[in-house]
């Protein structure tokens, strides 16, 4: 029974954590869209109108989607790695790894999106972001 409790609390934990850090990428892309306002005549805010849009791109527009990206994965991480108590860096790279897969689904439902973008955020926003994370925490924790 102890060991079910384990795995459930663990189960807990990573789900709220990448959760969390989904609602952190989601509001931070709110923000952005309120703060750098898209080109005239389109729609961010859908898929189709993104498509439609990504010709007209400024670099500005793909500022708070990379912010976003990093630090949803870093707060996700962040919390795997404080509330979990073993295989903290296991689980922390996990979380950045299911992030980089959102990202690489971005990147195909968005053709046309700028190589320099699209390389950038692969590479930066996630995976490195949930190291950092864990680093992060895991020397807080001391």
């Amino acid at each position: 029974m102890n060991t079910f409790l384990h795995i459930l609390k663990r189960t807990i934990v990573i789900f709220l954590s990448v959760f969390i850090g989904a609602q952190v990428n989601d509001a931070i892309l709110t923000l952005g869209s309120n703060l750098i306002p898209a080109p005239a005549g389109f729609d961010l805010n859908t898929i189709d109108g993104l498509k439609s849009a990504v010709p007209f791109l400024e670099a500005k527009h793909y500022l708070f989607p990379f912010l976003a990206h990093a630090i949803g994965t870093l707060i996700s991480a962040l919390l795997i790695t404080r509330f979990l108590r073993s295989q903290q860096l296991v689980f922390s790279m996990m979380a950045g790894i299911l992030f980089l897969l959102g990202g690489v689904s971005m990147v195909i439902m968005l053709p046309g999106t700028p190589i320099w973008f699209v390389l950038l955020d692969l590479i930066v926003a996630y995976v490195p972001m949930a190291y950092l994370a864990y680093k992060i925490a895991y020397k807080r924790q001391g």
